[in-house]
């Protein structure tokens, strides 16, 4: 399975809604990009409107995936975040951000094209550097370290998820 990527498209409402129902559904099948099941749409979309905000400002930038259709492209099947930290000390990289794929396209290697897509827009951003963080306890460390990125840091219980429940916060980055 293929997936069309775009950059920075159109912040229309049917993506915006888009992106949000698949965060909901990625969330709900217990993917960690910042929420815990059971979530609604209302749940995710303040969380949402704030990332939206960025890339409208031009500084954070959006990468959709859409699986492509005989009508040409067809449904939202992932999505990523590359965020800007506003600093000048750090303009040589950016953070990649609610790395996901829906549900219904897991399974195909699509999360690896969509890191590899990122990548690609990291170097054409002339950068040199991309870092994320991750909840331990999911296998996603393993994911990224496939995808060439390497641990570099790690928050010991710093995701406290309930009660008697804390995760790691693994930092981790790739030299582009």
């Amino acid at each position: 399975m293929e997936l069309e990527f775009t950059v920075d498209p159109p912040l229309t409402d049917k993506l915006r809604a888009e992106v949000v129902a698949c965060w909901t559904d990625v969330s709900n099948a217990g993917g960690a990009v910042g929420f815990l099941p059971p979530v609604t749409m209302d749940d995710v979309e303040p969380v949402a409107a704030k990332s939206f905000t960025g890339v409208a400002a031009g500084g954070d930038r959006l990468i959709v995936g859409r699986a492509p259709t005989a009508d040409g492209p067809g449904r939202l099947a992932a999505v990523a975040f590359i965020t800007d930290d506003q600093f000048q000390l750090t303009e040589h990289w950016r953070t990649v951000k609610r790395v996901m794929v829906h549900p219904d396209f897991q399974g195909y290697g699509l999360g690896a094209r969509l890191m590899a897509e990122v990548e690609r827009v990291g170097r054409a951003m002339g950068l040199e550097q991309l870092v994320l963080d991750c909840r331990g306890g999911t296998g996603n460390d393993e994911f990224y370290k496939k995808c060439g990125y390497s641990e570099f840091g790690r928050l010991r219980g710093g995701l406290k998820l309930a009660a008697d429940d804390y995760r790691d916060r693994i930092l981790m980055a790739r030299e582009l």
